[in-house]
């Protein structure tokens, strides 16, 4: 008769249920992009707290009167599969000379267990299928003996019912820890991880083995029950290889851990180790899975150190993406630097008269007629004012040169100068192990081939932006009839002029042409609007550039901080370590 495996669990049982499964989502979102030092090691640190809350933590705290799970690992050729058949007194699991002979996951159960396994309580990633067991007393050839599971099928479970186990107690026989297919390693790392109790595997000739040993660290760490079998020991030296293994395990803190000699032997015809070889190991197991207090300690002190292993790699993953904030806002700030820079550059060519070089001023003094102008200049604003209309109709060339030359400079500028931001965001990346790993295979470092375009339109939109400032400020009557003399356009123009009209660095005859320039256009302006109006619309001029410039910017500095986004915010990582002195709170107390 079967035992119903969904009791209703006590209260408390329901809250730990709760903060597991909140640590689960929490420990999932962990977000780990940037392949900064430690990264790796955290990813996958987080990767097996994740299958393991999954695959043990959660299934356990919700069955907790749930048969325990022994999981047999070792190293490649230590005998698991031949210790598996003897613990049950038959051959049950496949045992061969080609390596690595288990692949497919073997769990034995007693009859009355069933239901525990065949839903997906614990491990419920892996796949069910039903294995066979030869039936004792037959004559089977060892090399055909025990279920032979498909090669290839590393993600299902054979589940096979074996009424030899004591009822309480279920076997997991698991792949090579060292194995030279790398899926089997995973595996095993992964059943190792869901088990309540380990049964390690080694022999006389390898317990010293380092990958071993990481393994058992790892169980002292989860203060995990452990029993360590030492197969093939020649005889006669049984009791020189025990000692020694027993200081090993000792110093290492697992001097509470079961040591099992088996002395080498030959097989029989059936591939069976000699009647008694495992008898202690045996009758040490049936004593914990006969007595429901000791199977609910050895599940309990699991639990434990699980939890408590669980709060520590929660701190220290909440550390690595504190880690991961601090790369990204270094790799960030060089970015934001290198476009701080860029538009540093173009705006200094707007106000340091550099713009008022070459074209932009030949095309100006075309227009505006400079000696006549000078001249206007000198007989007063009032009488410049008069002469506005009948100046511009004789002028030699028509604003929209200026303008022309005015988009061609700022262009020149602005594609130049986000060019070297560009080309400096991408030298500091590659100087960072972070940013290098992020933009490796991409030309980052050249610009889109639609900026030059883009800058383009920006330049014309902050023009016409200027010729609806000039309507709107030229709205009353007399205001609009200057205008209209002179034209929307040549008044536009002349407004860019005076944005760019100051003559820091200039040199020799330009500053006085520059000079020249600066006053022409400011007392144009001012005899059509009034000064105070002059100087509210070169601000507004000179602040929808800025501002059209710096989101130019700022939308190619996104092709290097779009590769920053996955970073968690700083909220998430808080919430996750808040879960810390809850997890240790419940390691320390009863399950």
């Amino acid at each position: 008769m079967s035992t119903d495996p969904t009791p209703v669990p006590p209260p408390r049982t329901v809250q730990a249920v709760d903060l597991l499964s909140r640590l689960r989502g929490g420990l999932a979102g962990v977000a780990l992009p940037l392949g900064i030092d430690g990264a790796a090691e955290a990813a996958r640190m987080r990767d097996a707290a994740v299958t393991q809350l999954d695959d043990y933590v959660l299934p356990r705290y919700r069955s907790l009167d749930a048969p325990l799970l022994a999981v047999v690992g070792g190293s490649t050729g230590a005998g698991k599969s031949t210790l598996v058949n003897a613990l049950v007194g038959h051959a049950v699991t496949r045992a061969g000379a080609i390596r690595p002979t288990t692949r497919q996951p073997i769990l034995l159960h007693h009859p009355e267990d069933v239901d525990w396994f065949t839903t997906a309580r614990v491990l419920p990633n892996l796949s069910r299928t039903t294995g066979h067991r030869s039936v004792p007393g037959t004559t089977v050839p060892a090399e055909r003996a025990g279920v032979d599971p498909d090669p290839e099928a590393t993600e299902s479970l054979v589940l096979v019912t074996e009424p030899a186990l004591s009822a309480g107690l279920a076997l997991l026989d698991a792949p090579d820890i060292d194995s030279i297919a790398d899926e089997n390693r995973r595996l095993a790392g992964q059943l190792l991880s869901a088990a309540d109790l380990w049964i390690f595997v080694t022999t006389a000739n390898r317990y010293a083995d380092a990958v071993p040993w990481e393994l058992l660290l790892d169980a002292a760490a989860r203060d995990i029950t452990v029993a360590v079998v030492l197969d093939r020991v020649p005889a006669g030296v049984e009791d020189e290889v025990a000692t020694d293994l027993r200081g090993l395990l000792e110093r290492q803190g697992l001097g509470s851990a079961g040591l099992f000699v088996v002395t080498e032997s030959a097989l029989d015809a059936q591939g069976m180790l000699p009647a008694g070889a495992v008898r202690p190991l045996r009758e040490w197991l049936e004593s914990i899975a006969g007595d429901a207090g000791s199977r609910a300690e050895v599940a309990r002190r699991t639990l434990h150190g699980v939890v408590r292993q669980l709060a520590e790699k929660t701190s220290v993953l909440a550390a690595a993406e504190d880690d991961q904030r601090h790369a990204a806002a270094r790799l960030a700030g060089d970015v934001d630097s290198a476009y701080e820079q860029a538009l540093a550059g173009v705006l200094a060519s707007t106000q340091d008269g550099t713009l008022l070089r070459g074209e932009v001023l030949s095309r100006w003094q075309d227009f505006i007629g400079t000696g006549e102008f000078f001249r206007s200049l000198e007989s007063g604003i009032g009488r410049l004012r008069d002469r506005v209309t009948s100046f511009f109709r004789g002028r030699p060339a028509p604003p929209e040169e200026v303008e022309t030359a005015i988009e061609t400079g700022l262009h020149a500028v602005l594609v130049e100068q986000t060019a070297a931001a560009s080309e400096e965001s991408a030298q500091r990346w590659r100087q960072d192990a972070a940013g290098r790993a992020l933009i490796t295979g991409q030309d980052v470092a050249a610009l889109p081939a639609d900026f030059s375009d883009r800058a383009a339109a920006e330049i014309r939109s902050w023009q016409g932006d200027l010729i609806s400032l000039i309507e709107q400020e030229g709205a009353g009557k007399r205001t609009m009839a200057r205008v209209a003399a002179l034209g929307v356009n040549g008044v536009a123009v002349t407004l860019m002029i005076v944005s760019f009209a100051a003559t820091g660095g200039l040199l020799g005859i330009e500053v006085g042409i520059a000079g020249g320039t600066a006053v022409v256009a400011q007392k144009l302006l001012e005899s059509i609007f009034g000064e105070d109006a002059v100087r509210r619309l070169a601000q507004r001029s000179q602040e929808n550039l800025v501002d059209r410039i710096t989101g130019l910017l700022q939308s190619d500095a996104r092709r290097f901080t779009a590769l920053l986004e996955g970073i968690r915010d700083p909220e998430e990582t808080d919430q996750l370590r808040s879960l810390v002195p809850d997890l240790r709170r419940l390691a320390g107390r009863e399950a």
